[in-house]
């Protein structure tokens, strides 16, 4: 690990003068993903701005019904908020499916969101990446990779976003809300993370001087109807191969109303695509809609030898998790 100098700031403004002050400076909150990455050399900050005195913990009913989540609302907290419990339970259980009890406790929802991926050839700092050093190559192409990406990855890079709860707010139709030295904006949540194309080094749309401040959820939280389907190698705590988030609301003939799908372990940013749930709107809850669904969803699905498993993998936890969210009987 190489030196760097330390500050604590107090307020979101100070925070962004500090890091206009420092370009090599990095904020950190949980530090869960960000100071492993710096034990191995992959990110060199000189200087961390440790923003957890920050005003951005509190979580609140909006004036339309939604929920707005503090940047700095640690992932265990927000599992377990009642109104998370209760109005997104698909959000809940994403989160408690993401991490050991550990890490859920120092987490932050605004990092979360910021997670690299966890590409064995990214964190070895003594091979060439693409993520790492563009232009350097990808050996993960033709190498070990059976974790990686089978959906929209590119010549540059086939690494995947490792994160849980972000497929869950992929689902729920969430925005980001960031600050930097222009102002706040808000980002669609389709829009926050990107595909690696040709600048496989920019995970997401936030630029290097802005800040996360809060996630906000629709009022819309499909809490009757919903599963999250998990698939990894044990059970204890690892990444996800692939992972599903499905959300239902049924007409009371029993035929679907309106669906949500997205998937993770299978790109660089949760995978979504609203024409898959259109074929499921007005459609009987069986096996053949699911798999219809299912198909559309993993459309253009490639594999690279290791990995090319997780193409019938996806479909059959996406057709099962829909099994689940359509038989389960959540709160109203």
């Amino acid at each position: 690990m190489t030196p760097f100098a330390y500050a604590r700031a107090r307020q979101v403004d100070e925070a962004l003068a500090l890091r206009a002050g420092h370009p090599e400076a990095r904020f950190i909150a949980g530090g869960t993903n960000l100071l492993d990455l710096m034990k191995e050399n992959v990110a060199r900050p000189g200087m961390l701005i440790d923003i957890t005195g920050l005003p951005l913990h509190d979580v609140e009913t909006t004036a339309d019904g939604g929920l707005r989540i503090g940047a700095l609302v640690s992932n265990a907290d927000l599992a377990y908020h009642p109104e998370v419990e209760r109005r997104y339970p698909l959000l809940a259980q994403a989160i408690l499916a993401g991490a050991s009890p550990q890490l859920r406790n120092m987490a932050s929802t605004g990092g979360n969101l910021l997670q690299r991926t966890r590409c064995y050839y990214f964190y070895d700092a003594g091979v060439p990446c693409n993520k790492r050093e563009p232009g350097s190559g990808c050996p993960a192409r033709d190498g070990l990779n059976r974790i990686h990406a089978i959906l929209g990855a590119s010549d540059q890079c086939i690494a995947v976003h490792p994160s849980d709860m972000c497929v869950a707010l992929a689902a729920l139709e969430a925005t980001v809300e960031v600050a930097g030295p222009a102002g706040r904006r808000v980002i669609d949540f389709a829009d926050f993370h990107r595909l690696p194309g040709d600048q496989p080094q920019r995970d997401n749309t936030l630029e290097d001087d802005e800040l996360i401040v809060a996630i906000t959820l629709p009022a819309r939280g499909f809490a009757r109807h919903h599963a999250y389907l998990k698939v990894r190698d044990r059970a204890s705590y690892a990444f996800a191969l692939v992972s599903v988030a499905a959300a239902l609301e049924r007409e009371a003939d029993g035929r679907i109303a309106e669906a949500r799908l997205a998937l993770g372990g299978v790109a660089h940013k949760p995978w979504r695509d609203p024409r898959a749930e259109d074929l499921l709107r007005g459609q009987p809850c069986n096996a053949e809609s699911f798999g219809r669904a299912a198909d559309a969803l993993l459309q253009g699905a490639q594999g690279f030898a290791h990995n090319d498993f997780k193409i019938e993998l996806a479909r059959r936890a996406i057709v099962r998790a829909l099994e689940q969210a359509a038989s389960q009987e959540g709160t109203p």
